[in-house]
């Protein structure tokens, strides 16, 4: 049995797993992550990377560059040209980023599902009952990035950008185990709200991108701040950017979840479901014909 093996199998027992990423002093530990990542000396550089490989499938393969400044500059890594075909069929909603699908369906009475036998109030996502009633009846779709996978996350379709909202929260895990146990659970974290329309339509679609533990921090090409535990800014930060589908909206720190609520009769690609991964730019949700 390999190291990374023998780690995969004590990490995969559900009791020892939410206690080693749970709890534990969850703020501090992703304050001191963000300050140690940003470390540009070699030795802790390919000493980070190293133990990350050992904990996870890294792929550096596909990655622009092969050097890395930091640990930090490893995990906000941009993709050689032509890595993620952007899908061009305009009744269709692109992946805005590389993700294992989790829960999808219609929001439903208000109400979503964070995991089986886990729903939710939208309002409490959103903290806007305004934003939550337009998405009454429209489709969504969790998208959870693990620590290895690419962290960027662009445009699902040719829209325009008109305000995010900010809301500072705890850093919960936000792997499958923490949200069969933690209600709420997103409602919780660290999470920022990206309200856009479609171009040509002017349907709603809004993204949820949400913080975890060690990685409560996320920059947008449309708002020049970053956000993270110790942003004290407005919450709302009014925005005025037009996007091409498949065009960088922006990256994760290191990596979490993106919640994407859709317009009214959306529907999942038929190939995807609980569980299957998907990488940016595939096809994500069939719009409904106009």
């Amino acid at each position: 049995m390999t190291l990374r093996s023998a780690i995969a199998r004590i990490t995969s027992q559900e009791d020892l797993n939410f206690l080693l990423t749970n709890r534990i002093p969850r703020r501090a530990l992703t304050l001191f992550m963000g300050w140690f990542s940003k470390i540009e000396q070699p030795l802790v550089r390919d000493a980070s990377i190293a133990i990350w490989k050992l904990f996870s499938d890294l792929d550096l393969s596909e990655a622009r560059q092969q050097h890395f400044r930091s640990l930090h500059d490893c995990f906000t890594r941009q993709l050689r040209d032509g890595a993620r075909p952007i899908d061009t069929d305009p009744q269709t909603l692109s992946s805005p980023c590389d993700a294992i699908v989790g829960a999808h369906g219609t929001v439903t009475a208000g109400m979503v599902l964070q995991a089986k036998g886990f729903p939710y109030p939208l309002h409490d996502l959103l903290t806007d009952p305004a934003l939550a009633s337009l998405h009454e009846g429209g489709s969504y779709v969790t998208l959870r990035l693990t620590s290895s996978m690419y962290h960027r996350f662009h445009a699902p379709y040719d829209c325009h950008v008109q305000r995010v909202t900010y809301i500072s929260g705890d850093t919960w895990n936000v792997n499958p185990i923490a949200l069969a146990r933690v209600e709420r659970l997103f409602c919780r974290n660290e999470r920022a709200v990206i309200e856009t329309t479609l171009t040509g339509s002017g349907q709603r679609l809004t993204l949820v991108p949400v913080a975890a533990v060690l990685v409560a921090s996320m920059r947008f090409h449309f708002a020049n701040v970053l956000l993270n535990l110790r942003y004290r800014g407005a919450n709302v930060i009014a925005c005025d950017a037009s996007l091409h589908k498949g065009e960088e909206m922006g990256w994760f720190e290191h990596g979490s979840t993106i919640i994407v609520f859709a317009p009214q009769g959306s529907t999942l690609a038929s190939h995807l479901d609980v569980g299957t991964r998907i990488k940016m730019g595939e096809p994500l949700l069939r719009l409904p014909a106009n």
